[in-house]
Protein backbone atom coordinates (compact mmCIF):
# COMPACT_ATOMS: atom_id res chain seq x y z
CA UNK A 1 0.00 0.00 0.00
CA UNK A 2 1.15 3.50 -0.77
CA UNK A 3 1.18 5.76 2.29
CA UNK A 4 0.24 9.26 1.20
CA UNK A 5 1.66 10.82 4.37
CA UNK A 6 5.11 9.50 3.49
CA UNK A 7 4.74 10.75 -0.08
CA UNK A 8 3.62 14.14 1.24
CA UNK A 9 6.74 14.32 3.39
CA UNK A 10 8.92 13.42 0.41
CA UNK A 11 7.23 16.07 -1.71
CA UNK A 12 7.81 18.74 0.92
CA UNK A 13 11.45 17.70 1.22
CA UNK A 14 12.04 17.80 -2.56
CA UNK A 15 10.41 21.19 -3.02
CA UNK A 16 12.45 22.66 -0.19
CA UNK A 17 15.64 21.11 -1.49
CA UNK A 18 15.14 22.36 -5.04
CA UNK A 19 13.71 25.82 -4.35
CA UNK A 20 15.78 26.93 -1.35
CA UNK A 21 18.67 27.92 -3.64
CA UNK A 22 17.95 31.23 -5.46
CA UNK A 23 20.27 30.21 -8.29
CA UNK A 24 18.29 27.01 -8.81
CA UNK A 25 15.09 29.04 -9.03
CA UNK A 26 16.69 31.10 -11.78
CA UNK A 27 17.78 28.00 -13.66
CA UNK A 28 14.33 26.43 -13.42
CA UNK A 29 12.09 29.40 -14.14
CA UNK A 30 14.18 32.19 -15.70
CA UNK A 31 16.50 30.26 -18.02
CA UNK A 32 13.66 28.54 -19.98
CA UNK A 33 12.11 31.94 -20.71
CA UNK A 34 15.47 33.36 -21.75
CA UNK A 35 16.26 30.35 -23.90
CA UNK A 36 12.92 30.30 -25.72
CA UNK A 37 13.40 34.01 -26.52
CA UNK A 38 16.90 33.40 -27.88
CA UNK A 39 16.03 30.21 -29.77
CA UNK A 40 12.81 31.73 -31.09
CA UNK A 41 14.85 34.37 -32.92
CA UNK A 42 17.88 32.23 -33.73
CA UNK A 43 16.24 29.03 -35.00
CA UNK A 44 14.72 29.92 -38.36
CA UNK A 45 15.11 28.62 -41.89
CA UNK A 46 13.76 31.83 -43.41
CA UNK A 47 16.54 33.46 -45.45
CA UNK A 48 16.66 37.24 -45.53
CA UNK A 49 19.30 39.89 -46.25
CA UNK A 50 21.84 37.70 -48.04
CA UNK A 51 25.11 39.68 -48.37
CA UNK A 52 25.55 40.02 -52.13
CA UNK A 53 28.19 41.29 -54.54
CA UNK A 54 27.30 42.39 -58.06
CA UNK A 55 29.71 41.76 -60.94
CA UNK A 56 28.21 43.51 -63.97
CA UNK A 57 30.30 43.09 -67.12
CA UNK A 58 27.55 44.27 -69.47
CA UNK A 59 26.62 47.68 -67.97
CA UNK A 60 23.43 47.81 -70.00
CA UNK A 61 19.87 48.85 -69.21
CA UNK A 62 18.60 45.25 -69.00
CA UNK A 63 21.46 44.24 -66.70
CA UNK A 64 20.78 47.19 -64.38
CA UNK A 65 17.07 46.36 -64.36
CA UNK A 66 17.79 42.76 -63.38
CA UNK A 67 20.25 43.82 -60.68
CA UNK A 68 17.73 46.31 -59.32
CA UNK A 69 15.10 43.56 -59.19
CA UNK A 70 17.43 41.50 -56.96
CA UNK A 71 18.17 44.52 -54.77
CA UNK A 72 14.52 45.40 -54.25
CA UNK A 73 13.41 41.84 -53.53
CA UNK A 74 14.27 42.10 -49.82
CA UNK A 75 16.25 38.86 -49.93
CA UNK A 76 19.57 40.29 -51.14
CA UNK A 77 21.62 43.11 -49.67
CA UNK A 78 24.12 44.41 -52.22
CA UNK A 79 27.25 45.21 -50.22
CA UNK A 80 29.66 45.84 -53.08
CA UNK A 81 29.89 46.21 -56.85
CA UNK A 82 33.05 44.46 -58.07
CA UNK A 83 34.86 44.89 -61.39
CA UNK A 84 37.30 41.99 -61.48
CA UNK A 85 37.47 38.27 -60.73
CA UNK A 86 40.11 38.64 -58.02
CA UNK A 87 37.95 40.92 -55.90
CA UNK A 88 34.91 38.67 -56.31
CA UNK A 89 36.95 35.64 -55.21
CA UNK A 90 38.40 37.58 -52.26
CA UNK A 91 34.94 38.55 -50.98
CA UNK A 92 33.64 34.99 -51.27
CA UNK A 93 36.73 33.37 -49.71
CA UNK A 94 36.69 35.71 -46.72
CA UNK A 95 32.96 35.32 -46.11
CA UNK A 96 32.18 38.98 -46.78
CA UNK A 97 29.49 37.91 -49.23
CA UNK A 98 27.68 34.63 -49.71
CA UNK A 99 26.17 35.39 -53.11
CA UNK A 100 27.59 36.93 -56.32
CA UNK A 101 25.40 37.97 -59.22
CA UNK A 102 27.51 38.04 -62.38
CA UNK A 103 26.09 39.44 -65.61
CA UNK A 104 28.38 38.58 -68.53
CA UNK A 105 29.21 40.92 -71.38
CA UNK A 106 26.73 40.68 -74.25
CA UNK A 107 23.77 39.98 -71.95
CA UNK A 108 21.60 42.75 -73.43
CA UNK A 109 22.53 41.81 -77.00
CA UNK A 110 21.60 38.17 -76.52
CA UNK A 111 18.36 39.06 -74.77
CA UNK A 112 17.38 41.60 -77.42
CA UNK A 113 18.16 39.18 -80.25
CA UNK A 114 15.91 36.51 -78.71
CA UNK A 115 18.91 34.37 -77.88
CA UNK A 116 19.44 32.71 -74.51
CA UNK A 117 20.98 35.31 -72.22
CA UNK A 118 23.00 33.82 -69.40
CA UNK A 119 23.44 35.07 -65.86
CA UNK A 120 25.87 33.37 -63.47
CA UNK A 121 24.94 32.94 -59.83
CA UNK A 122 27.85 32.16 -57.48
CA UNK A 123 26.84 31.07 -54.00
CA UNK A 124 28.58 29.88 -50.86
CA UNK A 125 27.44 26.26 -50.59
CA UNK A 126 28.81 25.66 -47.08
CA UNK A 127 25.25 25.67 -45.76
CA UNK A 128 23.54 23.57 -48.41
CA UNK A 129 20.02 24.25 -47.13
CA UNK A 130 20.46 28.03 -47.26
CA UNK A 131 22.12 27.74 -50.67
CA UNK A 132 19.13 25.86 -52.08
CA UNK A 133 16.71 28.43 -50.70
CA UNK A 134 18.72 31.34 -52.13
CA UNK A 135 18.97 29.64 -55.53
CA UNK A 136 15.20 29.19 -55.49
CA UNK A 137 14.70 32.89 -54.76
CA UNK A 138 17.12 33.79 -57.57
CA UNK A 139 15.41 31.55 -60.11
CA UNK A 140 12.02 33.10 -59.35
CA UNK A 141 13.36 36.65 -59.60
CA UNK A 142 15.08 35.99 -62.95
CA UNK A 143 12.06 34.14 -64.34
CA UNK A 144 9.63 36.89 -63.31
CA UNK A 145 11.83 39.66 -64.71
CA UNK A 146 12.33 37.75 -67.98
CA UNK A 147 8.60 37.18 -68.53
CA UNK A 148 7.67 40.77 -67.69
CA UNK A 149 10.37 42.20 -69.97
CA UNK A 150 9.33 39.91 -72.82
CA UNK A 151 5.68 40.93 -72.38
CA UNK A 152 6.62 44.63 -72.60
CA UNK A 153 8.62 44.09 -75.78
CA UNK A 154 5.81 42.13 -77.42
CA UNK A 155 3.41 44.93 -76.52
CA UNK A 156 5.67 47.56 -78.09
CA UNK A 157 6.10 45.47 -81.24
CA UNK A 158 2.39 44.78 -81.68
CA UNK A 159 1.28 48.27 -80.67
CA UNK A 160 -1.08 46.93 -78.03
CA UNK A 161 -0.91 45.15 -74.74
CA UNK A 162 -0.08 41.48 -75.27
CA UNK A 163 0.41 38.95 -72.53
CA UNK A 164 2.25 35.79 -73.53
CA UNK A 165 0.53 32.55 -72.53
CA UNK A 166 1.55 31.40 -69.07
CA UNK A 167 0.61 28.76 -66.54
CA UNK A 168 -0.32 30.21 -63.17
CA UNK A 169 0.05 28.14 -60.03
CA UNK A 170 -2.25 29.11 -57.18
CA UNK A 171 -1.01 27.75 -53.86
CA UNK A 172 -2.55 27.56 -50.43
CA UNK A 173 -0.64 26.56 -47.32
CA UNK A 174 -2.71 24.87 -44.67
CA UNK A 175 -2.06 25.41 -40.92
CA UNK A 176 0.95 27.74 -41.41
CA UNK A 177 -0.42 30.18 -43.95
CA UNK A 178 2.60 32.48 -44.15
CA UNK A 179 5.08 29.59 -44.09
CA UNK A 180 6.82 31.08 -41.06
CA UNK A 181 9.50 28.65 -39.91
CA UNK A 182 9.29 30.16 -36.42
CA UNK A 183 5.77 28.75 -36.05
CA UNK A 184 7.23 25.31 -36.73
CA UNK A 185 10.30 25.56 -34.52
CA UNK A 186 9.04 27.38 -31.42
CA UNK A 187 6.73 24.51 -30.32
CA UNK A 188 9.68 22.19 -30.85
CA UNK A 189 11.87 24.44 -28.71
CA UNK A 190 9.26 24.18 -25.94
CA UNK A 191 9.45 20.39 -26.08
CA UNK A 192 13.27 20.45 -26.08
CA UNK A 193 13.50 22.77 -23.08
CA UNK A 194 10.99 20.76 -21.03
CA UNK A 195 12.88 17.58 -21.87
CA UNK A 196 16.25 18.98 -20.86
CA UNK A 197 15.04 20.52 -17.59
CA UNK A 198 13.21 17.41 -16.37
CA UNK A 199 16.03 15.08 -17.40
CA UNK A 200 18.64 17.21 -15.64
CA UNK A 201 16.65 17.56 -12.43
CA UNK A 202 15.58 13.95 -12.08
CA UNK A 203 18.83 12.36 -13.26
CA UNK A 204 20.59 13.82 -10.22
CA UNK A 205 17.79 13.21 -7.72
CA UNK A 206 18.91 9.84 -6.30
CA UNK A 207 22.61 10.51 -6.87
CA UNK A 208 22.36 13.70 -4.81
CA UNK A 209 20.98 11.71 -1.88
CA UNK A 210 24.02 9.43 -2.03
CA UNK A 211 26.53 12.26 -2.30
CA UNK A 212 25.19 14.41 0.56
CA UNK A 213 24.74 11.36 2.81
CA UNK A 214 20.95 11.40 3.25
CA UNK A 215 20.42 8.04 1.61
CA UNK A 216 21.17 6.34 4.93
CA UNK A 217 18.32 8.25 6.54
CA UNK A 218 15.94 7.22 3.75
CA UNK A 219 17.00 3.59 4.08
CA UNK A 220 15.96 3.34 7.72
CA UNK A 221 12.50 4.75 7.01
CA UNK A 222 9.53 2.54 6.05
CA UNK A 223 9.20 4.24 2.66
CA UNK A 224 8.76 1.86 -0.28
CA UNK A 225 10.47 2.18 -3.68
CA UNK A 226 7.17 3.20 -5.31
CA UNK A 227 6.64 5.94 -2.72
CA UNK A 228 10.21 7.10 -3.14
CA UNK A 229 9.83 7.32 -6.92
CA UNK A 230 6.54 9.24 -6.64
CA UNK A 231 8.05 11.60 -4.11
CA UNK A 232 10.97 12.24 -6.46
CA UNK A 233 8.96 12.69 -9.68
CA UNK A 234 5.87 14.68 -8.68
CA UNK A 235 7.72 17.89 -7.68
CA UNK A 236 9.60 17.94 -10.96
CA UNK A 237 6.36 17.28 -12.85
CA UNK A 238 4.80 20.35 -11.21
CA UNK A 239 7.88 22.44 -12.04
CA UNK A 240 7.81 21.21 -15.64
CA UNK A 241 4.12 22.12 -16.02
CA UNK A 242 4.86 25.64 -14.78
CA UNK A 243 7.73 25.90 -17.27
CA UNK A 244 5.45 24.70 -20.09
CA UNK A 245 2.92 27.41 -19.27
CA UNK A 246 5.68 30.05 -19.12
CA UNK A 247 7.35 29.20 -22.40
CA UNK A 248 4.00 28.64 -24.13
CA UNK A 249 2.91 32.12 -23.06
CA UNK A 250 6.17 33.53 -24.48
CA UNK A 251 5.66 31.66 -27.76
CA UNK A 252 2.07 32.83 -28.14
CA UNK A 253 2.29 36.40 -26.83
CA UNK A 254 5.80 37.32 -28.00
CA UNK A 255 6.28 35.33 -31.22
CA UNK A 256 2.57 35.15 -32.17
CA UNK A 257 2.69 31.39 -32.61
CA UNK A 258 -0.93 30.24 -32.88
CA UNK A 259 -2.45 27.70 -30.52
CA UNK A 260 -5.35 26.34 -32.53
CA UNK A 261 -5.97 23.26 -30.44
CA UNK A 262 -7.09 22.56 -26.91
CA UNK A 263 -4.87 23.83 -24.08
CA UNK A 264 -6.20 21.19 -21.61
CA UNK A 265 -5.33 18.50 -24.17
CA UNK A 266 -1.84 20.00 -24.46
CA UNK A 267 -1.35 19.85 -20.69
CA UNK A 268 -2.62 16.27 -20.58
CA UNK A 269 -0.17 15.27 -23.30
CA UNK A 270 2.59 17.08 -21.43
CA UNK A 271 1.83 14.88 -18.42
CA UNK A 272 2.07 11.79 -20.62
CA UNK A 273 5.40 12.97 -21.95
CA UNK A 274 6.70 13.91 -18.51
CA UNK A 275 6.30 10.31 -17.41
CA UNK A 276 8.88 9.35 -20.03
CA UNK A 277 11.43 12.09 -19.25
CA UNK A 278 11.04 11.74 -15.49
CA UNK A 279 11.28 7.96 -15.76
CA UNK A 280 14.40 8.13 -17.93
CA UNK A 281 15.95 10.70 -15.60
CA UNK A 282 15.33 8.56 -12.54
CA UNK A 283 16.62 5.48 -14.33
CA UNK A 284 19.84 7.35 -15.11
CA UNK A 285 20.00 8.50 -11.50
CA UNK A 286 19.78 4.94 -10.17
CA UNK A 287 22.51 3.77 -12.56
CA UNK A 288 25.05 6.49 -11.67
CA UNK A 289 27.10 7.00 -8.53
CA UNK A 290 27.97 10.70 -8.86
CA UNK A 291 26.19 13.79 -10.11
CA UNK A 292 28.89 14.26 -12.73
CA UNK A 293 28.18 10.81 -14.13
CA UNK A 294 24.46 11.55 -14.09
CA UNK A 295 24.93 14.83 -15.96
CA UNK A 296 27.11 13.24 -18.64
CA UNK A 297 24.67 10.33 -19.04
CA UNK A 298 21.81 12.79 -19.42
CA UNK A 299 23.55 14.54 -22.32
CA UNK A 300 24.44 11.21 -23.91
CA UNK A 301 20.72 10.41 -23.93
CA UNK A 302 19.40 13.89 -24.73
CA UNK A 303 21.36 14.78 -27.86
CA UNK A 304 20.63 11.56 -29.80
CA UNK A 305 16.99 11.84 -28.73
CA UNK A 306 16.84 15.40 -30.06
CA UNK A 307 18.58 14.57 -33.35
CA UNK A 308 16.35 11.54 -33.95
CA UNK A 309 13.10 13.27 -33.03
CA UNK A 310 12.43 15.16 -36.25
CA UNK A 311 13.10 18.51 -34.59
CA UNK A 312 16.01 19.40 -36.88
CA UNK A 313 15.95 16.77 -39.62
CA UNK A 314 12.91 15.03 -41.16
CA UNK A 315 12.67 11.43 -40.03
CA UNK A 316 11.60 10.40 -43.54
CA UNK A 317 15.03 11.44 -44.85
CA UNK A 318 16.88 9.19 -42.42
CA UNK A 319 18.13 5.68 -43.34
CA UNK A 320 15.53 2.95 -42.74
CA UNK A 321 17.42 1.41 -39.82
CA UNK A 322 17.59 4.82 -38.09
CA UNK A 323 13.89 5.38 -38.72
CA UNK A 324 13.18 2.15 -36.84
CA UNK A 325 15.23 3.40 -33.87
CA UNK A 326 13.18 6.60 -33.68
CA UNK A 327 10.09 4.62 -32.66
CA UNK A 328 11.69 4.17 -29.21
CA UNK A 329 12.20 7.93 -28.87
CA UNK A 330 9.40 9.59 -26.85
CA UNK A 331 10.38 13.05 -28.09
CA UNK A 332 9.40 11.99 -31.60
CA UNK A 333 5.79 11.47 -30.53
CA UNK A 334 5.60 14.58 -28.37
CA UNK A 335 6.80 16.82 -31.21
CA UNK A 336 3.99 15.53 -33.42
CA UNK A 337 1.52 16.21 -30.62
CA UNK A 338 2.66 19.72 -29.71
CA UNK A 339 2.95 20.85 -33.33
CA UNK A 340 -0.41 19.31 -34.14
CA UNK A 341 -2.11 21.14 -31.26
CA UNK A 342 -0.32 24.46 -31.91
CA UNK A 343 -0.56 24.67 -35.70
CA UNK A 344 -3.26 22.24 -36.83
CA UNK A 345 -5.72 22.33 -33.96
CA UNK A 346 -6.18 18.56 -34.10
CA UNK A 347 -7.44 16.47 -31.22
CA UNK A 348 -7.26 12.93 -29.83
CA UNK A 349 -8.95 11.51 -32.93
CA UNK A 350 -5.79 12.34 -34.88
CA UNK A 351 -3.13 12.23 -32.16
CA UNK A 352 -4.18 9.02 -30.42
CA UNK A 353 -1.30 6.90 -31.87
CA UNK A 354 1.27 9.31 -30.42
CA UNK A 355 -0.62 9.57 -27.12
CA UNK A 356 -0.83 5.79 -26.91
CA UNK A 357 2.91 5.46 -27.51
CA UNK A 358 3.67 7.91 -24.69
CA UNK A 359 1.17 6.15 -22.43
CA UNK A 360 3.15 2.94 -22.95
CA UNK A 361 6.71 4.29 -22.82
CA UNK A 362 6.13 6.52 -19.77
CA UNK A 363 4.87 3.95 -17.25
CA UNK A 364 7.41 1.45 -18.57
CA UNK A 365 10.37 3.72 -17.85
CA UNK A 366 9.03 4.62 -14.39
CA UNK A 367 8.53 0.92 -13.65
CA UNK A 368 12.12 0.16 -14.69
CA UNK A 369 13.39 3.02 -12.50
CA UNK A 370 11.38 1.72 -9.53
CA UNK A 371 12.70 -1.81 -10.06
CA UNK A 372 16.22 -0.51 -10.35
CA UNK A 373 16.03 1.47 -7.13
CA UNK A 374 16.95 -0.59 -4.11
CA UNK A 375 17.00 0.61 -0.53
CA UNK A 376 20.70 -0.02 -0.28
CA UNK A 377 23.83 2.08 -0.67
CA UNK A 378 25.23 -0.33 -3.23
Amino acid sequence: MIAFERIKTMLKKEFLQVLRDPRMKGIIFVMPVFQVLVFGYAISTDVRHVPTAVYDLDHSVPSRELIDRFRRSGYFDVVEYVDNDSRARFLMDHGDVSFILRVNAGFAGDFGAARTAKVQLLIDGTDSNTARIVLGYSARIVDTWSRETLARRLSVTAGKTISPPTVTIETRAWFNENLESRNFYVPGVIAILVSLITLMLTSMAVVREKEIGTMEQIIVTPITPAEFILGKTLPFAVIALIDVLLVTAIGVLWFNVPVRGSLPLLLFCVLLYLMTTLGVGLLISTLCRTQQQAMMSTFFFFFPAMLLSGFMFPIANMPPIIQVLTYANPLRYFLVIIRGIFLKGVGPSVLWPQMLALAIIGPLTIYLAARRFHKTLS
